[in-house]
């Protein structure tokens, strides 16, 4: 969750994804992917807390940590061209036009986030991103996931784009905003997003965001049996079962 403070509060970075995509076409999201291979194993200059550190804060191995947010370094690079690294352990790249030519080859698994960054002289800035919550994709999806959700601060003198073929279209709301849009029907959330904007939007700066220190327990929304009506059991699912147009296509697929 890429953040930045606005004029009326902190924003975040939103895309809707284009209704090509296999999973969640049309929804707006996060900007996000999956772990690589090369991620898990990529011996990397390293700035900030260490892959134990993030271990405990998502209640995982320190490989599988280290693999977490490199990951979230690279898809924040090659989503959204906001790039989470520096020539030393205490700055930050400012425009990051002059790697281009990189973010196309990650994005094509051309080059790997290790050889990205040694070849460019770069240090990864774990210390730039905050760990945030966890959710588990239901087990009526076909499409199954544990997701990791870090929020990062857009460095001074960076941009985020829409240069992506995952996105029709990107833009900056206040949480409050994007919420607003939601229950208007004018954009569609899934539970995650809902939940995490709905977690932001009670933060008055990016600076509050990164102070705070959210328990992160995995949620796994389920579907309760004795419900008449399918809908999904999550923290807070009663709100956001509203009845707003947003949520009727997914109550719809779990009927």
């Amino acid at each position: 969750m890429l953040l930045r403070d606005g004029r009326t509060g902190p924003e975040v970075f939103l895309q809707r994804r284009v209704k090509a995509m296999a999973f969640a076409a049309g929804v707006t999201v996060f900007p996000g992917g999956g772990v690589d291979a090369s991620d898990a194993t990529a011996d990397i200059a390293w700035a900030g807390p260490d892959p134990d550190w993030w271990a405990r804060a998502f209640d995982t191995t320190a490989p599988r940590a280290k693999a977490l947010v490199c990951a979230a370094v690279r898809e924040t690079f090659e989503e959204c061209g906001v790039l989470l690294a520096g020539p030393t352990a205490c700055t930050v790249v400012g425009d990051t036009a002059a790697y281009r030519d990189g973010r196309a080859a990650l994005e094509k698994r051309e080059l790997s986030l290790a050889d990205f960054l040694a070849g460019e002289k770069l240090v990864l800035r774990a210390d730039l991103l905050r760990p945030w919550a966890n959710w588990i994709t239901p087990v009526i999806e076909p499409r199954r996931y544990d997701t990791r959700f870090f929020v990062a601060a857009l460095p001074e003198g960076q941009r985020a784009d829409g240069a992506t073929s995952e996105a029709a279209a990107v833009h900056w709301r206040t949480p409050a905003d994007a919420l607003a849009r939601w229950r208007a029907g004018e954009d569609i959330l899934m539970p995650p997003t809902w939940a995490q904007l709905d977690a932001l939007s009670r933060y008055g700066s990016t600076e509050e965001i990164f102070a705070a220190e959210p328990v992160i327990e995995p949620i796994l929304p389920t579907v309760p049996a004795h419900h008449t009506e399918a809908f999904l059991a999550f923290p807070d699912a009663a709100r956001y079962f509203a009845d707003n147009p947003s949520t009727a296509k997914l109550r719809d697929s779990l009927r």
